[in-house]
């Protein structure tokens, strides 16, 4: 490499080392795409550098030219509805793993060692992200759930479906095939299937956009027989319906506590109340709106004392 090749490659790396960040995901894309890929004998020798010398502007030259790699996995993933700046950053994790480990002395180019770690952080992402639950969990069901989605499109394409709206279902011979090549249980491939189908439900939706409460499954999943405050309330209704009651009776006088009674607390037999204003008037031979002025005084005497009670 002469002088001049030299210095133009160093004022590249230079501005690569100042990368822009992911949140601006166009820039940093097309930033990526413009950063010098490195020959064999290149890679060899930062490698070998970073191996005997731990040389660290070595390694930054071995990720930085492989970060449109990164890139490019990550596309194959975006399917699954994450960010595809979050799938960057964590296959970025993937492929720095890949660069501490490579070993040149196995005669492999970099690009081939650090794809499967690349991959495997995303596929941890997805994994931990992609639902609330985690869907996969042995080793058969992750390569099931990353397979299934791929599988089932080409069986679409051999089919003709132009569209995924004309045929959502697997056929049993396709569940069969699939179960068959993934080396899985059709019962496996029929539940994982199912799973993958079901939508995400938001349990706790944020207030529309006119100020009205959200509606959402959290309304009615809560359970709130045993939530402390909610049993304290509970304990306290009952025992003002019961002895606090009582206590503001004890407060009235005989003829104010009949009528009391008579009037909110008899039931009969057949389900009705107790005596009328008048019925009541004419037992103690005054008007009925007398009878309801004592009642009225009644009333807030047994609250003054219900609230003393609480």
């Amino acid at each position: 490499m002469t002088a001049s090749h030299a210095l133009a490659a160093n004022a590249t790396w230079s501005r690569a080392l100042t990368l822009p960040p992911l949140g601006n995901l166009d820039a940093y894309i097309s930033a990526v795409n413009r950063l010098p890929m490195l020959s064999a004998e290149e890679e060899q020798a930062y490698a070998r550098k970073l191996r005997d010398e731990n040389d660290l502007e070595a390694a930054s030259r071995l990720v930085l030219s492989h970060l449109r790699l990164v890139v490019s996995v990550s596309r194959q993933y975006l399917g699954y509805g994450l960010p595809q700046g979050d799938l960057i950053q964590e296959g970025n994790v993937g492929l720095m793993k890949a660069v501490r480990r490579f070993d040149p002395a196995h005669g492999v180019r970099l690009v081939s060692y650090a794809l499967h770690w690349i991959k495997a952080e995303i596929h941890e992402y997805i994994l931990r992200n992609w639902r609330m639950v985690k869907l996969a969990t042995t080793k058969a069901q992750r390569k099931l759930f990353f397979n299934l989605r791929s599988m089932k499109q080409g069986f679409k394409a051999d089919a003709g479906a132009a569209d995924d709206t004309h045929r959502d279902t697997l056929s049993a011979a396709e569940i069969d095939a699939m179960a068959r090549e993934l080396a899985v249980k059709r019962e496996d491939v029929i539940e994982m299937e199912t799973r993958l189908a079901g939508g995400d439900v938001v349990l706790d939706p944020t207030p529309a956009d006119d100020g009205e409460a959200a509606f959402g499954p959290i309304a009615y999943l809560a359970d709130t027989r045993h939530e402390p405050t909610a049993l304290i309330e509970s304990q306290q209704r009952d025992r003002l319906a019961s002895e606090g009651i009582a206590a503001a009776l004890d407060t009235l006088d005989a003829r104010s506590r009949r009528i009391v009674e008579e009037r909110w607390l008899k039931v009969n037999d057949d389900g009705s109340g107790g005596m009328t204003l008048h019925e009541l008037a004419a037992e103690y031979g005054v008007s009925a709106e007398r009878i309801r002025q004592i009642e009225v005084a009644a009333m807030k005497k047994m609250r003054h004392a219900l609230a003393a009670y609480a």
